[in-house]
């Protein structure tokens, strides 16, 4: 791999100085595509609850592509062919493995852009840079669609163990200060091995494994699920929804350009070159000029929810392993509408419930698998002495009810 002449180093507070690798890599991170992830929060609301938690996509990216040199150099080490072409394949993949996140990250996936997850938007993203470099993401695409003819490739960028959540959780563990989602990613990346073009840990690794999964399970409930960042994103959803209602109705609402573009548009959108670069200039920035703009607006439920957000008093929240009964639901609904003069759907911006769940483990989706001494390959759940682990492979689903505190 030629390296590159312009000596770029990034003082990461998790794995130190991460450098640049080759020139591309270097461009890459110069584009303002991906510059663009400075301003996207890694963590969306999360920081409503942890203070600590304002890092953003960039930092991520970047540790991550870091994780990465280690894997392949590991991998290397133990006889494993990875050609140059594949390594600054998977380098750039990884790098690129989040740049289609909008703002806020999870928050409003799905609402910017109709029906468009940010891997769909990724991929969008780097068939666009493959044009602007001359095709130099060819393999970086491959191995990202999963095309590539080595499977192992595709699972280091995307699954149940590859380098984006083994940097995400470190990383976020750090940033929040929720020391359970801690983990020994130089241990689980030292223990990969290849058979047969598939990704496995060897046996010796099978202790930090668990507790990977078990980290995994940890920040899901204590933070990516906690109820005060659930019930804010609720809040930020609902008011780009209201937002999207009052400007299809003729109402005025100051906000920059790429917001309002996206907020004019109601149905799912045909891909184009406009539209991506659009989506390129919209950021967590351009959300909260909004927030700030329209919590003086005549409107009183978008007013409202935005002063709700900005000033940190968000609605009540309860999280339940059953939904909560309709009837008392109703009862605090028409609480709200006698209380602030509004119609049954103006309230339910107010009062609503939902449900989440997580399963820190997919048997059916790429497993996680261990090679054992004897040569033999096992899923991880056979070989795990941790009953825990076995419950980690279950869905577990969780209500939640949300309400204004007068409410209660």
């Amino acid at each position: 791999m030629v390296k590159t002449n312009k000596l770029n180093v990034f003082n990461d507070p998790i794995y130190g100085f991460i450098g640049t690798p080759n020139e591309l890599i270097f461009s890459l991170i110069s584009h303002p595509f991906f510059q663009r992830l400075r301003r996207i929060s890694q963590m969306g609301m999360s920081y409503m609850v942890y203070p600590g938690a304002h890092h953003t996509r960039f930092h991520h990216a970047l540790g991550s592509m870091h994780l990465m040199t280690k894997a392949i150099h590991v991998l290397r080490m133990k006889g494993i062919e990875i050609t140059e072409e594949e390594e600054n394949g998977l380098l750039c993949a990884i790098l690129l493995h989040d740049i289609g996140h909008g703002p806020f990250s999870h928050a409003l996936e799905g609402f910017v852009l109709k029906d468009l997850s940010h891997e769909k938007l990724s991929m969008q993203f780097m068939l666009e840079l493959n044009k602007q470099f001359n095709g130099q993401l060819e393999t970086a695409i491959s191995i990202f669609k999963g095309d590539h003819h080595k499977p192992f490739l595709n699972q280091l960028v995307s699954s149940q163990l590859d380098m984006d959540r083994l940097d995400y959780l470190k990383r976020d563990s750090f940033y929040s200060g929720v020391t359970e989602g801690n983990i020994n990613s130089e241990r689980l990346i030292s223990m990969l091995h290849v058979v047969d073009g598939h990704l496995v840990l060897e046996e010796k690794g099978i202790y930090a494994v668990e507790k990977f999964l078990m980290a995994r399970r940890f920040m899901y409930w204590q933070v990516y699920l906690h109820k005060t960042g659930l019930v804010a994103e609720q809040l930020l959803v609902r008011i780009m929804q209201r937002a999207r209602e009052l400007l299809q109705n003729g109402d005025q609402l100051a906000a920059s350009e790429p917001l309002l573009f996206f907020l004019n548009q109601n149905e799912a959108v045909t891909m184009d070159k406009t539209i991506l670069e659009t989506f390129a200039r919209l950021d967590d920035v351009d959300v909260l000029a909004a927030l700030k703009n329209w919590q003086t607006h005549d409107d009183f439920v978008l007013s409202k929810m935005c002063s709700m957000l900005l000033d940190r008093r968000l609605l009540h929240v309860k999280i339940k392993k059953q939904p909560m009964d309709q009837q008392k639901l109703n009862e605090k609904l028409q609480g709200i509408i006698q209380k602030y003069d509004l119609s049954v759907a103006e309230a339910a911006n107010f009062v609503f419930q939902g449900e989440i769940s997580n399963k820190a483990y997919n048997q059916k989706q790429q497993a996680i698998y261990i090679l054992k001494k004897n040569g033999k390959i096992s899923d991880v759940l056979k070989e795990s002495d941790q009953l825990s682990l076995k419950a980690l492979s279950k869905t577990v689903t969780k209500y939640y009810s949300c309400y204004p505190k007068e409410a209660v």
